[in-house]
């Protein structure tokens, strides 16, 4: 069970397997592929009754789908994960200081670091944030951050997720399901917990409370609706913190404060958990014609009377473009080497980079520096000719636009399959919570390509999820 060229977490090169997967391998040789086949359609029942669905934009099939899942774990031994927290850790706080700065004195485009167009001349660049101290001096306090695995102890940060990162629920359901579907493998290992996510992300918003805020302050999860892809985590997440779900129509603003609509009358809110991006939350400020805001809302934010999580202008910090600088900031704000490092990658802007990805397109990836969930990507090495063409068209009319990345040997783990256990590839999503503290989930989501020989893991392009196991020491 063995894909040449790539790194196998569960298998050393001899065939012998590592450490941390032991227990696993043990539990597999006692399951017959029937008996795995059962567990994985138990586990859809469940996802099926609770309703875990994502949407597909321009599918023409049924757009509600079930993410699939894996029953086998992913496992990361206690050491391992100590080495990634330190590095998500750095690179949290670092991008933090960076829209501190860019917001303010704009101290790394002084000093010659970073280029100014590449931040001011930016779409995600947000001006009417320039000034603002958000409550805490926090701007991004919910993050996922994009993980894959080369070698043996040698992961690189593929990306930063710093506007509205999703995924948080899958983690929590999967976990879920391998205990209640595989109780007496869980048992046998010393798994680090999640299922107190949903209480740290509440006591992260309510260490976001506006300084005038009295009491307990009272928060509320802001969705665009039922028809945005991730409108299940909306609603799980709401649930499970104890707070209410709101659309916009449901807020008004009054006097520079914001209001919730009850039957008991207007109810103030103190902290908005948003997951509506920039450009709609408010009509007054952003986009004219966006239904799915409140008008006024950005000013009663602006006066300090409300706290947005994220706070608008955090996806500057996620720009791919600028991802390209991470590496940059990292040292600027810390004085410090990255712990992780960055994916190589090509800006298509300098014309010896673009030159080479045009000659070397069927060897790399090619990403759109807005774009997200695996659509307007080129895989290389699965494109055709056509495809390519016309990707290099696109690079040549719009270099700015792309970034171009080496086709990375993303580490592979062992996954049921319809043809039995096989390994497959896989990326890791941990979960960053900034508040009073930093806390950082163990372990976060395991995105699988569940296509033999596929290196995309996105759920929007076919592939699935794994419950992630960090072993206790």
């Amino acid at each position: 069970m063995s894909e040449a060229g790539f790194f196998n977490e569960m298998l050393e090169p001899d065939g012998s397997v590592r450490r941390p997967y032991r227990e696993l391998q043990a539990w597999l040789e006692q399951q017959s592929q029937q008996v795995l086949r059962q567990k994985v359609r138990d586990a859809e029942a469940i996802f099926r009754r609770l309703g875990i669905t994502f949407a597909v934009y321009g599918a023409s099939e049924a757009t509600e789908r079930l993410i699939p899942f894996d029953i086998i774990p992913r496992i990361i031994s206690a050491s391992e994960w100590r080495r990634l927290e330190r590095g998500i850790e750095q690179r949290v706080r670092a991008l933090n200081a960076f829209l501190h700065d860019i917001y303010h004195r704009q101290e790394i485009i002084r000093a010659g670091r970073v280029p100014a167009d590449l931040i001011l001349q930016n779409e995600a660049f947000t001006p009417e944030m320039m000034g603002h101290d958000p409550a805490g001096g926090v701007y991004a306090h919910i993050i996922g951050v994009d993980i894959v695995r080369v070698s043996e102890g040698e992961f690189y940060v593929l990306e930063d997720n710093l506007r509205t990162p999703s995924g948080v629920s899958y983690m929590l359901e999967d976990r879920e399901a391998v205990v209640h579907l595989a109780p007496e493998l869980f048992s046998r290992c010393r798994v680090a917990p999640v299922e107190q996510y949903p209480e740290l992300l509440r006591r992260t918003l309510e260490s976001a409370a506006p300084p005038g805020c009295k009491g307990d302050p009272n928060i509320i999860v802001l969705t665009p609706g039922i028809y945005n892809s991730a409108y299940f985590e909306h609603s799980f997440l709401a649930d499970q913190m104890g707070v209410e779900l709101c659309q916009g129509p449901d807020l008004f603003v009054d006097d520079g404060c914001v209001f919730m609509k009850t039957t008991l009358g207007r109810q103030r809110v103190d902290v908005i958990y948003r997951r509506i991006d920039d450009a709609f939350l408010d009509p007054l400020t952003f986009r004219p014609d966006s239904a799915l805001g409140v008008p006024g809302l950005f000013d009663a934010y602006r006066l300090g009377n409300v706290t947005l999580v994220n706070a608008p202008g955090t996806g500057i910090s996620d720009d791919k473009a600028v991802y390209t600088y991470v590496p940059e900031i990292i040292e600027f704000y810390t004085g410090e080497r990255p712990i992780l490092n960055n994916v190589p990658t090509y800006n298509c802007a300098n014309d010896d980079e673009r030159a080479y990805v045009l000659e070397h397109l069927e060897d790399l990836v090619v990403k759109e520096v807005h774009g997200s969930g695996g659509y307007g990507m080129l895989v290389g090495p699965a494109s055709t000719k056509k495809q390519r063409t016309e990707f290099a068209e696109k690079i040549r009319s719009n270099p700015r636009n792309y970034i171009v990345q080496p086709t990375l040997a993303l580490s592979t783990c062992p996954t049921f399959t319809g043809s039995g256990i096989a390994p497959r590839h896989v990326d890791l999503r941990p979960f960053v919570l900034v508040g009073d503290k930093v806390r950082i989930t163990p372990g976060g989501l395991t995105r699988v390509a569940l296509k033999k020989g596929s290196l995309v893991v996105n759920s929007s392009q076919g592939g699935g999820t794994k419950d992630t196991w960090v072993l206790e020491d």
